[in-house]
């Protein structure tokens, strides 16, 4: 069964964070919701529709920003009391706008996460854990990782509160009181929680989760044990799931689910007779969707699916149909209501227009006074730069709440930029020089397209060259002004983390001892390796555990205080770890004892793990080259039936062929440069200099054969 919304924008608001806006509970079974909403200005919004227009309910005054938005009330009644947090304080208002509640939480850091039930209120900053009940203390965790968001089973169902919280670790931590029952892996970063169907299902344990990578599922918690019941791949690269819902909106009796992501996509999952999601409507918005709600606004008996993007527009897909269809000589007449509708959004659209040239005429007098004084004006930037795991890049997207004029990208390490086919930009690449001790090895321009309000890049780093990515952001706003953003390209960058590795692989051994502390050490780990905790771990030791995205080697990290001991099958990692590691500790007067302890089986291993890449990209490079050479002997002969099946395959699959090799820029220099340095790096652990051969390894490579590889780095 499919479904067709038609969009409509109801209002907007200042700018918003995620999870920031809720519906009301409806007075009656078909009657219209009201919406609250609030933004980073303070402001908390209330409207209902009437006649077709966005009616105030009430409006508070501006004040700090708010980053979260609950609906609460007694349990068993409806849950119509608007609890938002700002900063580390949590108001309460009922639904006509009176606030009840002031309530400081006393942390040191701002709330980002919280959930309301009943008398309980839970909430979470970057890394700390609240429960309060009746604004008393009662619970308090300290997570490992940072904490994105928070929901809490039912105590209806189960008989006690169940909090989990989604922690950026790839892990659902599941408490009880101030202690950790256990915790359940998910396959990426969860950014959002919500109970399936709002009350977590038949028996109040089943739980929805969206990952920062755009990954959906479904997973059932009970008392000691958790178990998935179905997981959605994003085999389409589509954005991180920010937002979920979950609301009968095909009118199936079954309820669907709605999901919002961070590349502006909204998208409705029904599910099928075997009781598997499947995806039956998808409309993208151009701003990123942070908060997704189902249910009825604009029209009595009308459900739709109402969201809010990060500029704060609240915009709603409902089933109401917009467009009436005239047929051959027929007019289609314009309602009463339509008519004054046009006429008074004209109206106001002449009296904008009028304001906008009064205002321009005052800046230009104001700027040519003696007296003059510029301010820049400031604007909101929502950025994120993100290690994807399927391509071994990384995602750089940037979000401003007003139109972007160009985008500037500096680097001072070497960086390849890949193409993304949602950029319509115009891209201009400069000349750079890079021998300056600090020069610049990437230097581009972006120019963008009218109301260009979202850029997502994409690029791919080089492991042992660290340095920063910088993005100067320049609005379409007068005067003219600029926000400089900066991403940290770390020593091993491709790697991420996991929570089980592969212990009978050979491993290469690297250990530091010396007088630091485990917060110093772990510093460095940070300084190296990204997706490691700011915060140094809680206890005296920690052991984390990472996979290289590109080609799969794992590296094992162990370490206290005035101790450290780094395991990985890939040579190249420990060696470059023992750089840098050594480099910070000398910047910091650390004396350090370093050991190492190498398997020359893992370079055989390593080689196995590199040669299904080199041999894909090898052929597929070969391919590549003789593509026009065959269009033109078909064009000569009139067809290509004389020849050979592998080469007619070649003209078949020639736009595929081109169109992936066009995505992979140096990827075949990167595998050469890649065994250049772990056949460097071998011999510099036993005390030999080998660059001088480099020259015969690359002729090595460029008749590649597995085996003659292996020979050569035995033999050399």
């Amino acid at each position: 069964m499919e479904i067709n919304l038609n969009r409509i924008d109801y209002l907007q608001v200042g700018v918003i964070s995620q999870k920031t806006m809720r519906l009301l509970p409806a007075l009656g079974r078909k009657a219209t919701q009201k919406v609250a909403v609030a933004d980073h200005d303070g402001v908390i919004t209330c409207f209902g529709m009437k006649k077709g227009e966005a009616v105030p309910v009430f409006k508070t005054l501006p004040g700090q920003k708010i980053t979260r938005l609950d609906l609460g009330g007694a349990l068993g009644t409806p849950q119509e009391k608007i609890f938002v947090c700002a900063g580390s304080e949590v108001k309460g208002y009922t639904k006509k706008g009176k606030q009840f509640l002031s309530f400081e939480a006393n942390l040191t850091e701002s709330i980002n996460a919280m959930h309301v039930s009943g008398a309980d209120l839970f909430v979470c900053a970057s890394y700390i854990y609240n429960h309060y009940c009746d604004c008393k203390d009662q619970d308090y965790y300290l997570s490992g990782d940072k904490i994105n968001d928070i929901v809490c089973l039912p105590a209806e169902n189960l008989g006690r509160i169940v909090p989990v919280l989604a922690c950026q670790d790839r892990v659902l931590r599941v408490l009880q009181g101030s202690e950790l029952v256990y915790d359940i892996e998910v396959p990426g970063p969860p950014s959002v929680l919500e109970l399936y169907n709002r009350d977590g299902g038949t028996n109040g344990e089943d739980i929805l989760y969206g990952t920062v990578d755009g990954k959906l599922g479904l997973i059932r918690i009970t008392d000691s044990s958790s178990s998935s019941k179905w997981e959605i791949d994003n085999e389409k690269k589509k954005g991180g799931v920010l937002c979920i819902d979950t609301y009968d909106i095909l009118g199936d009796g079954v309820k669907d689910i709605l999901v919002g992501r961070d590349d502006g996509t909204v998208e409705v999952y029904g599910f099928d007779s075997s009781n598997e999601p499947t995806l039956r409507f998808e409309h993208v918005l151009l701003e990123s969707v942070t908060s997704i709600q189902g249910g009825c606004v604009g029209k009595e008996s009308y459900d739709e699916v109402l969201t809010a993007t990060y500029t704060g527009w609240v915009t709603g897909l409902t089933t109401e149909p917009q467009q009436a269809e005239a047929g051959p000589g027929d007019e289609v007449k314009m309602s009463r209501e339509t008519q004054s509708k046009v006429a008074a959004l004209r109206a106001e659209l002449d009296q904008l227009q009028m304001k906008v040239v009064q205002g321009r005429e005052k800046y230009q007098q104001t700027a040519q006074s003696s007296t003059a004084v510029s301010a820049m004006p400031v604007f909101s930037v929502n950025d994120k730069f993100t290690l994807c795991q399927d391509d071994a890049s990384y995602s750089l997207t940037l979000e401003v709440q007003t139109a972007i004029d160009n985008l500037l990208l500096q680097s001072d390490v070497p960086i390849d930029l890949l193409d993304v086919d949602k950029n319509s930009a115009v891209v201009s690449f400069s000349e750079c020089d890079s021998e300056q001790p600090k020069g610049n090895f990437l230097l581009v321009t972006y120019r963008c397209q009218a109301n260009t309000t979202r850029l997502e890049l994409k690029v791919r780093s080089i492991e042992g060259q660290y340095g920063t990515l910088q993005a100067y952001i320049t609005p379409r706003l007068q005067p003219k002004t600029c926000q400089v953003r900066q991403y940290l390209i770390k020593p091993l960058s491709l790697h991420q983390r996991t929570h089980t590795i592969e212990q009978d692989r050979p491993m290469n051994t690297l250990s530091l001892v010396g007088q630091f502390s485990f917060a110093e050490i772990h510093s460095w780990v940070l300084f190296c390796l990204p997706e490691v905790p700011e915060k140094t771990p809680a206890g005296e030791n920690i052991t984390f555990y990472f996979q290289n995205t590109f080609l799969g080697t794992q590296l094992e990290a162990t370490y206290c205080k005035g101790e450290g001991h780094f395991k990985s099958d890939n040579i190249s990692t420990i060696s470059i770890l023992k750089d840098v590691l050594s480099k910070e500790a000398t910047k910091r007067k650390n004396n350090l004892d370093i050991s190492y302890d190498i398997n020359d089986d893992s370079v055989g291993h390593t080689l196995k793990m590199i040669h299904p890449k080199l041999e894909y990209q090898l052929l597929l490079a070969k391919k590549v080259q003789l593509i026009d050479a065959l269009k033109e002997l078909q064009v000569h002969e009139g067809n290509a039936d004389f020849l050979i099946p592998e080469y007619r395959n070649i003209l078949d699959e020639s736009a595929y062929l081109l169109e992936e090799y066009k995505k992979q820029p140096a990827h075949l220099e990167r595998l050469y440069g890649m065994i250049t340095d772990l056949f460097i790096d071998k011999f510099k652990f036993k005390g030999q200099n080998v660059k001088t051969k480099v020259s015969l390894l690359l002729e090595v490579l460029d008749n590649y054969d597995l085996d003659s590889l292996m020979n050569f780095f035995n033999e050399a």
